[in-house]
């Protein structure tokens, strides 16, 4: 099982930027298709976006224009570069890995909070 870490989470205010970052283990993971999902409090976790193995990314509308999806499989790490940060952003931020094309496997998520 490929293990994930989050790292960059913090407080920001409205129109500013983070980045995330997330490490992965395993020799594989330039052919995992790579996300990342957000939770709040009450609600279900939702898909972010992501990049595939094939360079291809998929993103949730409302981060279009805002947030960067990168990856470099070299030092088997994921970035999710956030700008123009709103309040409705603030969440738990997880990185997840698919590794057989069926089931996600998730980091222990990092904070995300935007202040108005």
């Amino acid at each position: 099982q490929v293990q994930l870490v989050e790292s960059g989470g913090g407080l920001v205010q409205a129109g500013g930027s983070l980045r995330l970052s997330c490490a992965a283990s395993g020799r594989a993971f330039s052919s995992y298709r790579m996300g990342w999902f957000r939770q709040v409090p009450g609600k279900e976790r939702e898909f972010v976006g992501g990049i595939w193995s094939d360079g291809s990314i998929r993103y949730k509308d409302s981060v279009k224009g805002r947030f960067t999806f990168s990856r470099d499989n070299a030092k088997n790490t994921m970035y999710l570069q956030m700008d123009s940060l709103k309040p409705e952003d603030t969440a738990v931020y997880y990185c997840a890995a698919d590794q057989d094309g069926r089931t996600w496997a998730y980091g222990q998520g990092t904070q995300v909070t935007v202040s108005s």
